[in-house]
């Protein structure tokens, strides 16, 4: 969605909300409107048809003549797994904009922005009853079939193999194995004679499957379908996102592809929504350091960095902070490439290159929308530093990430991109680096094995189960801002924390070490660059 028509929903939302708090006072939740829409058809309180008689209010769409509404043709480059995954369905199209028919106004968010990734249309929406789109939908699977029956080509073949039911079957059982293990992403690689499925568990990749080689055509095509990709698509990368239901668990899924020399590697990101937990007591904190960073993000304004290497919890820190800071009482917008937790009583704003919305020129808007709080998912050039910064010193908390080793490293990497040694001193209050050690298997204690020969259940034959985070926090004190007006070396910095009472990220680990958390080895492996 255009940034006009984010606002016009989100009015529109606010909008339906009245209508139907007005309709059924003290029944109907403003603040659980699609839980509260689907109890009202539940206990037959609304019919359909006059539930989407308010949407059309509220949104000003003009109501659906179903007797005139034939069975719209197939939509090119999408697939009706697709479709029916997001209860959705193409109404009409050109090369700008797509319509589509939906029940309800809850996912318009979601197919916006997934028409506007995976085909680069705007779009608009008309509303029907779920079970006119359904039965529209199978209309079109069922003319599908018969036209791959009639004229296969090389599309309608592999749409063939990804629907038969052993691939169903294995990919399912690929998710399966993939969520019970707690892994968070899967990454799908043919080789020169079999397909390696592997997962990304506390970390470390472990193979969980082997499958021969001629199946990979099936397997990428059913992925693909799954994240409304281009199936017949295999020389250039693609992008997707979406959610599937796995018995009772939501999975928000984003998919990636990129052409390699033995076929196509597939990395799937799991965001398992239902089993984030943002809470800085459980990231891993001594006491003293939750003690001082709870103080630190308690100040009205000025910027605080979270800093380390791709994969080391810096994004569910800064979510845990959010999480604490957010209590309806504060205007919170975020910057983000890509959004990947929806939270509640946020403004989430995704970064768009492609139409020109980077991190700077996002953030430049986002500053006039009178925000207490702001958080830019990454500052990685001097423009965005500045706009930043000057937020910080304007009034307001500005939470963002950097890529450097160690917390002291981040002040040098403000000054490398240009910026004034008197700005970041005035606007940067603390930087927290951190790293992700894998924990010891309470159960095996380690071992891997439970017994002399069982693998252990708990941790899969690993010897470790879960994560914990070791921290470095930088407070920045007058000695300190005072040191960075001089241009000291990062060596005389690092000596000034040291002595203000900072303990170091190998200090912290060696501290979980002694206490049976983790092992030296693993210390050592998460901090080798240090």
């Amino acid at each position: 969605m255009s940034t006009r028509q984010e606002t016009d929903f989100h009015a529109a939302m606010e909008k339906l909300a009245e209508l139907l708090a007005e309709r059924f006072p003290g029944f109907y939740d403003p603040a659980a409107p699609e839980a509260s829409d689907a109890k009202l058809l539940k206990e037959g309180r609304i019919a359909e048809n006059e539930l989407l008689e308010f949407y059309n209010r509220a949104f000003g769409t003009p109501p659906l003549d179903e007797n005139e509404l034939a069975a719209p043709e197939l939509f090119p480059g999408g697939s009706q797994e697709f479709f029916s995954a997001h209860a959705c369905l193409p109404l009409e199209w050109d090369e700008k904009c797509v319509t589509f028919l939906v029940s309800s106004p809850y996912q318009m968010e979601e197919l916006a922005y997934l028409a506007e990734r995976n085909w680069g249309l705007g779009v608009n929406f008309r509303f029907a009853r779920k079970a006119l789109i359904e039965r529209l939908i199978s209309k079109q699977q069922n003319a599908e079939e018969e036209e791959t029956s009639a004229s296969p080509d090389d599309e309608n073949t592999l749409r063939t193999m990804a629907g038969e039911a052993r691939i169903v079957r294995l990919v399912n059982d690929i998710f399966t194995q993939a969520i019970e293990l707690g892994a968070s992403d899967i990454h799908v690689e043919p080789g020169e004679e079999s397909v390696s499925v592997r997962c990304r568990v506390d970390g470390v990749l472990t193979e969980i499957m082997s499958c021969p080689l001629k199946e990979f055509p099936a397997i990428a095509s059913r992925i693909k379908l799954i994240g409304g990709l281009n199936i017949a698509e295999s020389r250039l990368p693609q992008d997707g996102r979406t959610n599937i239901k796995l018995g009772r668990l939501d999975l928000d899924m984003r998919i990636s592809t990129i052409p390699i020399l033995t076929g196509e590697s597939i990395v799937l990101r799991l965001l398992n929504q239902d089993a984030l937990t943002f809470d800085l007591k459980t990231l891993g904190m001594s006491e003293e350091n939750l003690k001082r960073f709870e103080k630190l993000i308690s100040i009205p304004h000025g910027m605080i960095l979270v800093v380390g290497p791709t994969g080391s919890g810096k994004t569910t820190t800064l979510y845990s902070v959010i999480n604490q800071l957010n209590d309806q009482k504060k205007k919170i917008i975020t910057i983000e490439d890509p959004v990947e937790y929806k939270t509640r009583g946020l403004c989430q704003m995704q970064v768009n290159h492609k139409i020109g919305v980077t991190f700077a020129s996002g953030l430049r808007h986002i500053v006039r929308q009178d925000p207490d709080i702001i958080l830019v998912g990454e500052i990685r050039d001097r423009e965005t530093a500045d706009i930043a910064i000057n937020a910080a010193l304007t009034g307001h908390l500005v939470l963002s990430t950097l890529h450097t080793n160690d917390a002291v490293g981040a002040v040098t990497r403000m000054l490398d991109m240009g910026v004034e040694n008197f700005l970041v001193s005035s606007a940067l209050f603390g930087v927290l680096s951190q790293r992700l050690v894998r924990k010891i298997c309470p159960q095996c204690h380690g071992k891997g094995k439970t017994g002399n020969y069982q693998k252990c259940k708990r941790c899969n034959g690993s010897g470790f189960k879960g994560r914990s985070g070791i921290f470095e926090l930088l407070i920045v004190s007058d000695e300190l801002r005072a040191a960075i007006n001089r241009n000291v070396s990062s060596n005389e910095l690092q000596e000034i924390a040291v002595r203000g009472g900072m303990t170091t990220l190998k200090e912290d680990g060696l501290a979980k070490v002694a206490a049976g958390i983790t092992t030296q080895d693993e210390l050592n492996r998460s901090t080798a660059e240090l």
